[in-house]
């Protein structure tokens, strides 16, 4: 019973979204706050879970349920049976989850793994059916994540973020810095992107072309620039300033993104230096080097 005596509802999540974008993750994340976890139900089992679904999960009201195109006919019947659930006695959410069909095809070609729409056709043209297939489900969603550049952290971090308090626990946002290559096009999903190209390129000095915004040369190298430690200031307080506003606002997530041309010398080391202000002023910050995780060509 509540305040008002009044039966509270059960927690329903459903974690949909494309293959590779992540649903494993967020369900184990899921499963460590307490939720039942149901996962890849044949889509007969799944609408008679669905119809019930405290029953089927031994009482437990924290349930979720992951549930794509493996199911069969999800995207046919997904939107039916999310539309009937008993909302009297079910508080539902639904999670989509979505990545970048870079990220996708990197991750298949990582793992190994077919696509659930099969390995007879390209990753990428799966991907761009799968993606028309679930646009319904997409729309209905109260949460739509692109996690086309979130580590497994981040994931977990957001995960506590959106659904840790029922469970008793609190977790901050999450900060994340990325640095990336304008050449190869700015991280899906930033919220603030600085460029940093006016700076002078390691990448025409012999000696640093090889080298990365890891080692010291490099770093030395940059912070003898007279524009350095002044844009690195600047950029620090502007951000201090607005992550308190952002949390204010309950994001979940801040994902700064810390651009040069190719991302391996000037946005890395700048990107470093946000990060380790950032932690100064008591904010947990994760920190991506998208670059430097390619595979070389």
């Amino acid at each position: 019973m509540n305040a008002t005596g009044k039966a509270a509802r059960a927690r329903l999540v459903l974690v949909t979204g494309l293959a590779g974008s992540g649903k494993t993750t967020v369900a184990n994340c899921l499963e460590d706050l307490g939720y039942f976890v149901a996962d890849n139900l044949p889509l007969a089992l799944l609408a008679q879970f669905l119809a019930d679904p405290v029953a089927h999960a031994g009482g437990r009201e924290r349930i979720a349920v992951v549930a794509d195109l493996r199911c069969g006919a999800f995207d046919r019947e997904g939107p039916r049976l999310w539309r009937g659930l008993d909302r009297r006695r079910l508080a539902p959410t639904m999670v989509f989850l979505e990545s970048s069909n870079e990220a996708l095809v990197r991750r298949y070609s990582e793992s190994r793994r077919p696509h659930p729409l099969g390995a007879e056709v390209p990753v990428g043209t799966a991907v761009d059916r799968e993606r028309e297939m679930l646009a319904d489900l997409r729309g209905m969603a109260d949460v739509v994540l692109d996690t086309s550049d979130f580590s497994a952290h981040e994931m977990r971090s957001l995960v506590y973020r959106e659904f840790g308090r029922e469970a008793g626990h609190e977790p901050e946002m999450t900060v994340s810095v990325v640095s990336f290559g304008f050449k190869h096009g700015p991280p899906h999903g930033a919220d603030l992107v600085f460029d940093v190209r006016f700076l002078a390129n390691p990448h025409y000095v012999d000696e640093l072309r090889e080298r990365t915004g890891l080692e010291a040369p490099v770093i030395e190298y940059l912070a003898a620039q007279a524009d350095f430690g002044e844009l690195v200031r600047r950029l620090e307080e502007m951000v201090a300033f607005l992550l308190p506003r952002y949390r204010q606002e309950n994001r979940s997530y801040v994902t700064l993104a810390i651009g040069c041309t190719g991302g391996r010398h000037r946005s890395v080391v700048v990107a470093e230096r946000l990060a380790a202000g950032l932690r100064q002023r008591g904010w947990e910050v994760g920190v991506r080097h998208r670059e430097l995780e390619r595979r070389p060509a």
